[in-house]
């Protein structure tokens, strides 16, 4: 009886087209915002924000841009590593050969130029679909990774090869403890999740589902599929990129092209099956999923293996990571193709519903 929308009423448009239209739901995201905001930097540990926290915003943010590409206008990505890549990069040149300019600003722009590049390898898309865009995809993330390996002037001639940022600040606040990191990622974050939520129930976000759905038929009832699928790669890629500044400023600190590599695209994509395909809420899900999965992993099977009297390496727990993840990708691509997402609403609809019979 707590969940549910009776005795609300809308009297307008706007107030029928809210983000979150039911009372309850508002309250509770208010809640977790100001837990987020307030409660967390008071009471975690400097552990849980390096180990836990930190990435999980930040990969929380990258899979919600490739969740606007692959979940919503339906164009399949293996390159999403090369876009952070090219975004942590153009950021660190942006800050060291720009004089005076501002961390925020440096970010943003690493988000731009990974927006150029996305388009440059969404033109495909034009052309191709499926398994070959995905390939066409993936030749994105082999060239990054050589150019950046390659070419001294991305890494300011430095002889290993490896770059680092430190002395970060914003407006006179330094972003060196955990705390300021993490409250500086979910600030990003916080904005950049209100803007894909506008974006995708926005009239952009019903050409990109449309395209999703059916592009022929898209196409014949008046919507560009150009411009639906690179507006998509540019918004994806410019979100993703600036996942990736922030992967390198803030959580990484110093980093090397082998930090974007192919696995790390394979794992945003991950995120987004697990999560949720066509799902800001999945984004989230798909993320916490991918960060806490390896912790747990690495407590319990070895206190597993002490119960029965056998002995499990760190080797054979990173092993047994692989296989689990593995096996429950598979699971939930047969069992829940929507994700957790889609298990997430049928609790809502139930709950709605109790204690009625359904």
């Amino acid at each position: 009886m707590i969940y549910r929308e009776n005795g609300q009423f809308k009297t307008s448009y706007r107030a029928d087209q809210q983000i979150f239209p039911i009372l309850q739901d508002r309250w509770a995201v208010s809640a977790i915002i100001l837990a987020a905001f307030i409660l967390v930097p008071m009471l975690a540990s400097d552990y849980m924000f390096r180990a836990i926290l930190i990435p999980f915003l930040i990969l929380a943010l990258a899979a919600l841009g490739v969740n606007i590409l692959v979940g919503y206008c339906g164009q399949i990505s293996l390159g999403s590593g090369a876009f952070m890549a090219v975004g942590a990069y153009a950021a660190y040149n942006c800050l060291i050969r720009i004089d005076g300019i501002p961390l925020i600003a440096a970010i943003l722009l690493g988000g731009f130029f990974a927006t150029l590049v996305g388009i440059a390898f969404g033109i495909p898309s034009l052309r191709v679909r499926g398994l070959y865009l995905a390939v066409a995809t993936l030749a994105a993330q082999f060239f990054c990774d050589w150019a950046f390996l390659r070419i001294k002037w991305f890494t300011n001639y430095t002889s290993s090869g490896s770059v680092s940022v430190s002395n970060m600040q914003v407006l006179g606040w330094s972003i060196d403890t955990a705390v300021d990191k993490y409250l500086f990622c979910l600030g990003f974050l916080a904005m950049f999740a209100l803007l894909a939520k506008n974006l995708v129930r926005g009239a952009i976000g019903r050409e990109w589902m449309a395209i999703r759905d059916m592009d022929v038929a898209a196409a014949v009832i008046g919507i560009r599929p150009m411009y639906a699928k690179l507006s998509a790669f540019a918004v994806s890629s410019f979100i993703v990129g600036v996942a990736g500044a922030l992967w390198g400023f803030v959580h990484l600190g110093a980093w090397e092209p082998a930090a974007f590599s192919v696995d790390r695209s394979f794992q945003l994509l991950f995120m987004v099956i697990i999560g949720g395909l066509g799902s800001v809420m999945g984004s989230f899900f798909g993320a916490a999923f991918i960060v806490v999965l390896p912790i747990f992993l690495n407590q319990a099977l070895p206190a597993l293996g002490s119960l029965v009297g056998v002995e499990i390496s760190t080797a054979n727990v990173s092993h047994a990571e692989v296989m689990i993840f593995g096996a429950l990708i598979v699971w939930f691509l047969i069992v829940e193709p929507h994700g957790l997402a889609r298990l997430w609403s049928i609790g809502k609809q139930k709950l709605r519903l109790w204690p009625f019979p359904h």
